[in-house]
């Protein structure tokens, strides 16, 4: 079956599209809330500000769809920004309410300057494990994914924690509850990792 891309007008969709197709996967790009009633799989990918991303999923009427789509069972994978869209709250800009899917609050990097580390936190960055995850089935171990994000999640319950990363401390890197699944990183920029992490998506 057929991927779904969300367009709310934040992100790169040519990208994670073309990595889908790479793995032998179509993938479409759909951007009304009837488009996402039909979806099988769906993919939440931003980057950008909290504030703004919310605001124009309630304005067109996608964030009801997408939560439709989660109580469904069906899969959804959150990319970035697509993954802190799914906590309570974020806080970049303000204080905003989110989809409210993870319980959990999305905050700024608090990092040491003087360790030479810079916020937003951007590059290759390593994986450990904290459960096993479908999404992730059949990386090697401490293998190494792209980021490029200032803010992360903090989820109520560590239960949905399937990596975490280090920078300066450990954040979560990537999440799984059931059919809901979220990435801090970019598969679509982490090469033969992240194309693997598509490919497992897609293949469920």
């Amino acid at each position: 079956m057929s991927v779904a891309i969300l367009d709310y007008g934040m992100a790169n969709l040519r990208s994670v599209q073309k990595a889908f197709a790479c793995v032998g996967s179509e993938a479409v790009i759909i951007s009304r809330p009837e488009e996402i009633d039909r979806a099988e799989r769906l993919v939440l990918p931003g980057v950008g500000a909290f504030r703004d991303a919310i605001a124009t999923l309630r304005e067109r009427n996608l964030a009801e769809a997408i939560l439709r789509h989660i109580n469904r069972g069906k899969l959804f994978l959150g990319i970035c920004l697509g993954l802190q869209l799914l906590c309570d709250v974020g806080f970049e800009d303000g204080e905003h309410r989110g989809l409210g899917v993870i319980p959990g609050r999305c905050v700024r990097f608090d990092v040491d300057s003087a360790l030479g580390l810079k916020v937003p936190h951007m590059g290759w960055n390593q994986l450990t494990a904290r459960k096993e995850s479908r999404l992730l089935a059949d990386l090697p171990p401490g293998c190494s994914v792209y980021f490029v994000h200032g803010y992360h999640v903090v989820p109520a319950d560590a239960a949905v924690i399937a990596t975490e990363t280090d920078y300066g401390r450990p954040f979560v890197s990537s999440i799984q509850r059931d059919n809901v699944m979220a990435t801090q990183f970019h598969p679509e920029k982490s090469q033969r990792v992240g194309l693997k992490i598509l490919a497992n998506f897609a293949g469920m």
